[in-house]
Order: C-alpha cells, then structure tokens, then sequence
C-alpha cells in the first residue's frame, strides 16, 4: 500500500480537513437541498451538469482517438440541449444514444502517463496524481469557464457540488471502519473501473475487508 499512497500522512491530515468541512458545511446544505428538490428537479439539475461536460467528452474521445466515441458525444450534446431543454432531460439516453465516459485522466492513461500516488486534494477529495490532473484541465477546458463569466462559472460549480454530494447522501451509512482507509479503497477501485469501461478492477486496492465496486462519472 506504501507505493499507491506514498504521502499518507499528509492525505489523512487533509482527509481530516475535509471531513470537518463536509460535516460541517456541505453535507448539511447539500441535505437541504435534496429536501427542498423534487426528485424530479433535481435529476433535471444533474442532467444540465452532465450536459455541460458532454463537450469535454467530446474533445477527450478525440484526443484519446475515439471517433466513434466523439461523434455520440456530439449528438448526446445536440438533442439533450435542443430537445431536451438544455439538458434538463435526458433524451439522448431514451433514445438509446449512451453516455461515452471520457475525460482529461483518462486521456492521459492512453498517452501513456502512470497513474502516480494516491492524493488528497483540499475540498476537492480523493484522487490519483494522474486524474487530479486531469480533473482540472477538464474543469477549466470546460463550456463554464472558457465561455462564462467568472460569477455564473463559480455558481455552477457551485450547483454541481451540491448536486454531487446530494446524490451521494444515502451511501453516507455505508462507510464503516477507518473511513481513510474505506474512502481511498472507494475511489481506487471506482476509478479503476471507470478507466476499464466499466469493468472492475481484478487487483485488491486496499484491505481485504473492503471491497467495493462504486460506478463513477466525476472520480
């Protein structure tokens, strides 16, 4: 486990930073804000996000070689922001044109660049030292802040935040155990996954007694 996390002295000190601010802040807004939501508002809430992000998928399927990959990206972006009311509905996904997992990390793996360490990013959480990397070009090559205003781009990432956690509220009781530990096996095998195309990982990330299979868009 020392070669995956190197610096995890640090990473637990930050974990513990950001555990105060998620109990403290952002779990409590993000539970207001699923009370508040319909259900129905606020899938319509992460659709718009997930909407946004389908030109980032685009341009990573191209720059990974993915043609095939870029061009159902391109018509999920088109009908989900045409038909589907900039994005508030998916009807892409009705219409059988799936979702094309794609991002910066991701294109980096292809490029041939090692994953690196595990780290723990202040607020931002759980991360490789590769998708870290590729979280923010992906967030700053992003339609928010290429093409808004600094005030509307930080709302948005804002909502997407909120949106974030609240989907996650109902795993809270699942955590059990050193929630370090329980957290980092979480996210290694998740984004293992992702980067597999859904296929989970054969290697054991962490201890036996955690062993999880958790899908994952924003890892």
């Amino acid at each position: 486990m020392a070669e995956i996390d190197p610096w995890e002295s640090t990473n637990r000190k930050i974990f513990g930073f950001n555990r105060f601010f998620d109990r403290h802040l952002l779990r409590p807004v993000s539970a207001g804000y699923a009370k508040v939501m319909p259900d129905s508002a606020e899938r319509s809430v992460a659709n718009a996000v997930a909407n946004i992000y389908e030109v980032n998928r685009f341009l990573n399927s191209v720059l990974q070689g993915r043609p095939d990959s870029a061009a159902i990206s391109t018509a999920r972006f088109m009908v989900n922001t045409t038909v589907g009311v900039f994005g508030l509905f998916d009807v892409a996904t009705k219409m059988g044109i799936e979702v094309q997992r794609a991002d910066f990390g991701q294109t980096l793996m292809v490029w041939g660049v090692s994953s690196g360490p595990y780290v723990v990013l202040p607020f931002f959480g759980p991360r490789t030292a590769r998708s870290a990397t590729g979280y923010f070009v992906d967030t700053y090559a992003s339609i928010p802040a290429v093409a808004w205003d600094t005030t509307s781009a930080y709302a948005f990432w804002t909502v997407e935040a909120i949106s974030f956690r609240a989907g996650l509220l109902d795993y809270d009781e699942l955590i059990t155990g050193d929630e370090y530990v329980f957290m980092r096996s979480a996210y290694l095998q998740a984004r293992q996954t992702f980067l597999n195309g859904g296929v989970p990982p054969i290697e054991d990330f962490a201890d036996d007694e955690y062993d999880l299979d958790w899908d994952d868009e924003e890892l």
